[in-house]
């Protein structure tokens, strides 16, 4: 990755003032490696309900769909935390994934998926005040997956 800039999105599916999984996306954009940036998308609850009618072809969208659709294209990827609600995705984000359908910017865009109860165990105890986590391990865990990405886009890149 050297020289590369690359930039992540960062997007918590979780809509709770004190979620988990948004301190992880905070701790990671604190430890991100060296030519990573990232942008933290916190619009969720902005967004209106998907309606495939008010996304027709050609035609304006909601401003809040319109910019979380110039995010993602504008990321070199994106990286998801979102917590699970009996057993299944939360409606807020779901959601946020209907709307990227008829846009296409997530089409071929690398991306991953961290969940704070289960891939990286984030109790709520370990969030500081600060909003972050001073754990070693789970901060190593957030720089990890981010460097991750980031190597991904890097090898795409430079692939012909």
């Amino acid at each position: 990755m050297d020289g590369l800039s690359i930039g992540i999105l960062l997007v918590c599916g979780s809509l709770r003032a004190g979620s988990t999984n948004a301190a992880l996306l905070r701790t990671a954009r604190e430890v991100a490696p060296d030519g990573v940036t990232t942008d933290f998308y916190l619009q969720l609850a902005e967004l209106p309900h998907f309606d495939p009618d008010d996304d027709q072809e050609g035609q304006p969208v909601h401003p809040a769909v319109a910019q979380l659709r110039s995010r993602i294209r504008a990321a070199d990827a994106v990286l998801f935390s979102t917590p699970e609600y009996a057993g299944a995705l939360p409606g807020s984000f779901k959601n946020l994934l209907d709307w990227t359908v008829g846009g296409g910017e997530t089409y071929g865009k690398p991306v991953a998926w961290v969940n704070a109860c289960v891939q990286i165990s984030v109790s709520r105890d370990a969030v500081g005040t600060d909003g972050l986590i001073a754990e070693p391990t789970i901060r190593e865990g957030a720089k990890d997956v981010l460097t991750s990405l980031a190597e991904h886009v890097a090898a795409e890149r430079e692939s012909p």
